[in-house]
Protein backbone atom coordinates (compact mmCIF):
# COMPACT_ATOMS: atom_id res chain seq x y z
CA UNK A 1 0.00 0.00 0.00
CA UNK A 2 1.15 3.38 -1.18
CA UNK A 3 -0.14 7.21 -0.40
CA UNK A 4 0.73 10.29 -2.13
CA UNK A 5 2.53 12.80 -0.04
CA UNK A 6 1.46 16.93 -0.38
CA UNK A 7 -0.43 19.38 1.19
CA UNK A 8 -2.60 22.14 0.19
CA UNK A 9 0.43 24.81 0.42
CA UNK A 10 2.17 22.18 -1.95
CA UNK A 11 -0.74 21.95 -4.31
CA UNK A 12 -1.75 26.12 -4.72
CA UNK A 13 1.69 26.69 -5.64
CA UNK A 14 1.94 23.85 -8.59
CA UNK A 15 4.33 21.74 -6.45
CA UNK A 16 4.54 18.07 -8.15
CA UNK A 17 3.79 16.32 -4.70
CA UNK A 18 1.67 13.70 -6.35
CA UNK A 19 4.50 11.80 -6.87
CA UNK A 20 5.57 11.67 -3.79
CA UNK A 21 4.40 8.26 -2.86
CA UNK A 22 5.21 6.62 0.49
CA UNK A 23 4.46 3.29 1.96
CA UNK A 24 3.25 2.36 4.85
CA UNK A 25 6.12 3.41 7.20
CA UNK A 26 6.45 6.53 5.67
CA UNK A 27 9.30 6.36 3.24
CA UNK A 28 9.47 6.93 -0.26
CA UNK A 29 8.40 4.05 -2.40
CA UNK A 30 10.46 5.21 -5.38
CA UNK A 31 14.05 7.29 -5.42
CA UNK A 32 12.93 11.12 -5.84
CA UNK A 33 15.63 10.91 -8.88
CA UNK A 34 13.41 8.90 -10.84
CA UNK A 35 10.41 9.43 -9.79
CA UNK A 36 10.62 13.49 -10.88
CA UNK A 37 12.79 12.70 -14.06
CA UNK A 38 10.02 12.84 -16.90
CA UNK A 39 8.44 16.24 -14.85
CA UNK A 40 8.57 19.50 -16.55
CA UNK A 41 10.41 22.19 -14.58
CA UNK A 42 8.15 24.35 -12.66
CA UNK A 43 6.36 26.99 -14.33
CA UNK A 44 7.59 30.92 -13.61
CA UNK A 45 4.63 32.81 -12.12
CA UNK A 46 3.81 36.28 -10.78
CA UNK A 47 7.29 37.98 -8.28
CA UNK A 48 8.13 36.49 -4.83
CA UNK A 49 10.89 38.81 -4.74
CA UNK A 50 11.05 42.42 -5.14
CA UNK A 51 13.81 44.55 -4.06
CA UNK A 52 13.72 48.23 -5.42
CA UNK A 53 15.54 51.46 -5.05
CA UNK A 54 18.22 49.29 -2.52
CA UNK A 55 20.72 51.19 -0.51
CA UNK A 56 22.67 49.49 1.86
CA UNK A 57 25.72 51.45 4.32
CA UNK A 58 27.81 51.12 6.79
CA UNK A 59 29.02 53.87 7.99
CA UNK A 60 30.61 55.67 5.02
CA UNK A 61 30.75 52.27 3.63
CA UNK A 62 28.15 52.15 0.75
CA UNK A 63 27.50 48.31 -0.41
CA UNK A 64 24.31 48.44 -2.07
CA UNK A 65 23.36 51.80 -4.01
CA UNK A 66 19.83 51.73 -5.78
CA UNK A 67 19.67 48.22 -6.20
CA UNK A 68 16.74 46.82 -8.11
CA UNK A 69 15.94 42.99 -8.36
CA UNK A 70 12.49 40.79 -9.12
CA UNK A 71 12.51 36.73 -8.74
CA UNK A 72 9.68 35.18 -9.53
CA UNK A 73 8.07 32.19 -8.68
CA UNK A 74 9.65 28.58 -9.77
CA UNK A 75 12.94 30.59 -11.18
CA UNK A 76 16.88 29.75 -9.71
CA UNK A 77 18.15 32.87 -9.83
CA UNK A 78 21.96 33.01 -8.75
CA UNK A 79 23.82 35.57 -7.34
CA UNK A 80 26.81 35.96 -8.78
CA UNK A 81 29.48 38.84 -7.97
CA UNK A 82 33.16 39.66 -6.86
CA UNK A 83 34.47 39.18 -3.32
CA UNK A 84 32.88 42.05 -1.31
CA UNK A 85 30.23 43.25 -3.82
CA UNK A 86 27.65 42.19 -1.18
CA UNK A 87 25.47 38.87 -2.22
CA UNK A 88 25.28 37.71 1.41
CA UNK A 89 24.19 41.07 2.77
CA UNK A 90 21.73 41.31 -0.10
CA UNK A 91 20.20 37.61 0.88
CA UNK A 92 20.40 38.95 4.40
CA UNK A 93 18.34 42.16 3.65
CA UNK A 94 16.05 39.76 1.39
CA UNK A 95 15.37 37.05 4.41
CA UNK A 96 15.16 40.00 7.33
CA UNK A 97 17.93 39.63 9.21
CA UNK A 98 19.08 43.27 8.00
CA UNK A 99 17.36 46.16 7.74
CA UNK A 100 18.29 48.20 4.54
CA UNK A 101 19.35 51.95 4.58
CA UNK A 102 16.57 53.00 2.05
CA UNK A 103 14.30 51.36 -0.58
CA UNK A 104 12.10 48.17 -0.45
CA UNK A 105 11.90 44.79 -0.41
CA UNK A 106 8.61 42.56 -0.42
CA UNK A 107 8.42 38.61 -0.33
CA UNK A 108 5.06 37.04 -1.40
CA UNK A 109 3.82 40.82 -2.26
CA UNK A 110 4.18 42.04 1.32
CA UNK A 111 6.82 44.74 2.34
CA UNK A 112 9.22 43.13 4.91
CA UNK A 113 9.69 45.91 7.17
CA UNK A 114 6.07 46.84 8.12
CA UNK A 115 4.56 42.97 8.26
CA UNK A 116 3.28 42.59 11.93
CA UNK A 117 5.97 39.94 14.21
CA UNK A 118 3.45 37.25 14.01
CA UNK A 119 3.12 37.69 10.02
CA UNK A 120 6.99 37.81 9.62
CA UNK A 121 7.35 34.42 11.73
CA UNK A 122 4.52 32.41 9.23
CA UNK A 123 6.67 34.07 6.26
CA UNK A 124 9.75 32.54 7.39
CA UNK A 125 8.02 29.25 7.68
CA UNK A 126 7.46 29.44 3.47
CA UNK A 127 11.31 29.94 3.31
CA UNK A 128 14.23 27.23 4.04
CA UNK A 129 18.10 28.41 4.14
CA UNK A 130 20.83 26.34 3.64
CA UNK A 131 23.88 28.02 5.13
CA UNK A 132 27.56 27.60 3.35
CA UNK A 133 28.84 25.40 6.17
CA UNK A 134 25.63 23.15 6.66
CA UNK A 135 25.47 25.16 10.22
CA UNK A 136 24.77 22.05 12.10
CA UNK A 137 23.59 22.23 15.59
CA UNK A 138 27.16 20.12 17.31
CA UNK A 139 25.41 18.71 19.90
CA UNK A 140 21.94 17.69 18.14
CA UNK A 141 21.92 14.23 16.51
CA UNK A 142 20.47 14.25 12.77
CA UNK A 143 17.48 13.48 13.23
CA UNK A 144 17.35 16.48 15.81
CA UNK A 145 18.69 18.77 13.89
CA UNK A 146 16.13 18.45 10.93
CA UNK A 147 13.36 18.13 13.72
CA UNK A 148 14.18 21.46 14.78
CA UNK A 149 12.13 23.96 12.81
CA UNK A 150 8.94 21.53 13.63
CA UNK A 151 9.45 21.82 17.17
CA UNK A 152 9.62 25.35 17.15
CA UNK A 153 6.01 25.35 15.17
CA UNK A 154 4.76 23.71 18.41
CA UNK A 155 3.84 19.73 19.84
CA UNK A 156 3.64 17.14 16.95
CA UNK A 157 3.31 13.98 17.44
CA UNK A 158 6.44 11.65 17.94
CA UNK A 159 5.28 8.98 15.11
CA UNK A 160 4.08 11.67 12.77
CA UNK A 161 7.73 13.92 13.32
CA UNK A 162 9.21 11.12 12.90
CA UNK A 163 7.37 10.41 9.23
CA UNK A 164 8.48 14.31 8.64
CA UNK A 165 11.65 14.00 9.15
CA UNK A 166 12.82 10.36 7.75
CA UNK A 167 10.98 11.31 4.26
CA UNK A 168 12.99 14.40 4.20
CA UNK A 169 16.10 12.13 4.77
CA UNK A 170 15.29 9.85 2.19
CA UNK A 171 14.41 12.97 -0.24
CA UNK A 172 18.10 14.50 0.07
CA UNK A 173 18.92 10.79 -0.74
CA UNK A 174 20.47 9.53 2.74
CA UNK A 175 19.29 6.17 4.34
CA UNK A 176 17.32 6.45 7.32
CA UNK A 177 20.09 4.86 9.54
CA UNK A 178 21.75 8.47 9.91
CA UNK A 179 19.39 9.84 11.56
CA UNK A 180 21.07 8.69 14.77
CA UNK A 181 24.54 10.09 13.69
CA UNK A 182 26.28 13.24 15.32
CA UNK A 183 27.13 15.90 13.11
CA UNK A 184 31.08 15.17 13.88
CA UNK A 185 30.56 11.68 12.05
CA UNK A 186 29.22 12.96 9.03
CA UNK A 187 31.36 13.74 5.48
CA UNK A 188 31.50 16.63 4.05
CA UNK A 189 28.47 16.06 1.00
CA UNK A 190 26.49 14.21 4.28
CA UNK A 191 26.49 17.85 6.45
CA UNK A 192 25.27 19.37 2.95
CA UNK A 193 22.45 17.12 3.04
CA UNK A 194 21.36 17.37 6.17
CA UNK A 195 21.49 20.96 5.88
CA UNK A 196 19.34 20.83 2.79
CA UNK A 197 16.59 18.16 4.59
CA UNK A 198 16.76 20.96 7.54
CA UNK A 199 15.67 23.53 5.20
CA UNK A 200 13.17 22.03 3.15
CA UNK A 201 11.37 19.53 6.15
CA UNK A 202 8.54 22.93 6.52
CA UNK A 203 8.00 22.37 2.53
CA UNK A 204 8.81 25.64 2.03
CA UNK A 205 8.04 27.85 -1.49
CA UNK A 206 11.42 29.76 -1.40
CA UNK A 207 14.46 28.48 -0.88
CA UNK A 208 17.92 30.41 -0.12
CA UNK A 209 21.48 28.23 -0.91
CA UNK A 210 25.09 29.85 0.68
CA UNK A 211 27.43 28.00 -1.34
CA UNK A 212 25.55 25.14 -1.79
CA UNK A 213 28.75 22.59 -3.51
CA UNK A 214 31.59 24.82 -1.12
CA UNK A 215 34.27 22.23 0.20
CA UNK A 216 33.18 19.55 -1.38
CA UNK A 217 35.01 17.13 -4.03
CA UNK A 218 34.12 17.03 -7.73
CA UNK A 219 31.84 14.17 -7.36
CA UNK A 220 29.95 15.16 -4.01
CA UNK A 221 29.62 19.00 -5.62
CA UNK A 222 27.77 17.19 -9.05
CA UNK A 223 25.62 15.11 -6.78
CA UNK A 224 24.63 18.38 -4.27
CA UNK A 225 24.14 19.99 -8.04
CA UNK A 226 21.62 17.12 -9.28
CA UNK A 227 20.53 16.85 -5.38
CA UNK A 228 19.15 20.74 -5.72
CA UNK A 229 17.66 20.37 -9.32
CA UNK A 230 15.65 17.04 -8.07
CA UNK A 231 14.52 19.37 -5.15
CA UNK A 232 13.54 22.33 -7.53
CA UNK A 233 11.38 19.77 -9.93
CA UNK A 234 9.68 17.90 -7.17
CA UNK A 235 8.53 20.62 -5.18
CA UNK A 236 7.93 23.15 -7.44
CA UNK A 237 10.56 25.29 -5.24
CA UNK A 238 11.86 28.77 -5.75
CA UNK A 239 15.40 28.95 -5.50
CA UNK A 240 18.34 31.76 -4.80
CA UNK A 241 21.66 30.55 -5.29
CA UNK A 242 24.88 32.50 -3.84
CA UNK A 243 27.63 30.64 -5.39
CA UNK A 244 31.50 31.07 -6.55
CA UNK A 245 30.79 27.41 -8.52
CA UNK A 246 30.37 28.38 -12.56
CA UNK A 247 29.50 24.90 -12.99
CA UNK A 248 26.95 24.79 -10.27
CA UNK A 249 25.72 28.08 -12.19
CA UNK A 250 25.15 27.01 -15.53
CA UNK A 251 23.92 24.31 -14.35
CA UNK A 252 21.07 25.21 -12.24
CA UNK A 253 20.46 28.85 -13.23
CA UNK A 254 16.97 30.06 -15.19
CA UNK A 255 18.56 33.19 -14.61
CA UNK A 256 21.46 34.84 -12.92
CA UNK A 257 21.83 38.18 -11.02
CA UNK A 258 25.35 39.52 -11.41
CA UNK A 259 26.32 41.97 -8.76
CA UNK A 260 28.66 44.92 -9.85
CA UNK A 261 29.57 48.46 -8.68
CA UNK A 262 26.88 48.33 -5.73
CA UNK A 263 23.96 47.08 -7.60
CA UNK A 264 22.64 44.39 -10.33
CA UNK A 265 24.39 45.21 -13.59
CA UNK A 266 21.89 42.34 -15.20
CA UNK A 267 19.59 39.51 -14.21
CA UNK A 268 19.26 37.44 -17.40
CA UNK A 269 19.75 33.81 -18.58
CA UNK A 270 23.09 33.52 -18.23
CA UNK A 271 24.23 32.96 -21.66
CA UNK A 272 22.77 36.60 -22.12
CA UNK A 273 24.33 37.61 -19.23
CA UNK A 274 27.69 36.94 -20.60
CA UNK A 275 26.81 38.87 -23.86
CA UNK A 276 26.73 42.15 -22.00
CA UNK A 277 29.61 44.76 -22.51
CA UNK A 278 31.25 44.66 -18.72
CA UNK A 279 34.27 44.73 -17.39
CA UNK A 280 33.73 42.27 -14.64
CA UNK A 281 31.46 40.82 -17.06
CA UNK A 282 33.91 39.99 -19.18
CA UNK A 283 36.31 39.11 -17.00
CA UNK A 284 33.96 36.45 -14.81
CA UNK A 285 32.34 34.94 -17.93
CA UNK A 286 35.15 34.64 -20.87
CA UNK A 287 38.05 33.72 -18.33
CA UNK A 288 39.19 29.94 -18.84
CA UNK A 289 37.14 28.78 -15.96
CA UNK A 290 33.80 30.81 -16.89
CA UNK A 291 34.39 29.72 -20.53
CA UNK A 292 34.76 26.00 -19.52
CA UNK A 293 31.62 26.19 -17.64
CA UNK A 294 29.39 28.55 -20.64
CA UNK A 295 30.52 25.61 -22.92
CA UNK A 296 28.67 23.00 -21.21
CA UNK A 297 25.35 24.38 -21.93
CA UNK A 298 22.85 22.65 -24.20
CA UNK A 299 23.63 23.63 -28.13
CA UNK A 300 20.40 25.94 -28.39
CA UNK A 301 21.53 28.06 -25.65
CA UNK A 302 25.40 27.79 -26.32
CA UNK A 303 24.37 29.07 -29.97
CA UNK A 304 23.57 32.60 -28.15
CA UNK A 305 26.81 33.13 -26.12
CA UNK A 306 29.20 35.90 -27.64
CA UNK A 307 31.62 34.46 -29.95
CA UNK A 308 34.81 35.11 -27.24
CA UNK A 309 33.28 32.44 -25.09
CA UNK A 310 33.64 29.47 -27.71
CA UNK A 311 37.13 29.84 -27.70
CA UNK A 312 38.56 27.02 -26.45
CA UNK A 313 39.37 26.82 -22.54
CA UNK A 314 42.57 25.77 -22.22
CA UNK A 315 43.64 29.20 -23.91
CA UNK A 316 43.53 32.40 -22.88
CA UNK A 317 41.28 35.12 -24.63
CA UNK A 318 42.37 38.88 -25.12
CA UNK A 319 40.14 41.42 -23.01
CA UNK A 320 37.47 42.69 -25.96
Amino acid sequence: MSTSVGTSKGASRGTNTGVLATNTTGTLSTPLREAVADLPLPAIGEPIIEVRNLTKRYGRNIVHQHLNLEIRRGEIVTIVGGSGSGKTTLVRQILGLERPTSGTIKMFGEDISAVEPERARLMRTRTGMLFQHGALFSSLSVFDNIAQPVRELGKVPPDLLRDIVMLKLEMVGLPCKHASKMPAALSGGMVKRVGLARAIVLEPELLFLDEPTAGLDPRSSDEVVELISTLHRALGLTVVLVTHDLDAMVALSTRVAVLSERRVLVAAPVEEAACVDDPFIREYFLGMRGRRALQALPPERRAKLPAAALAPASVGVKPC
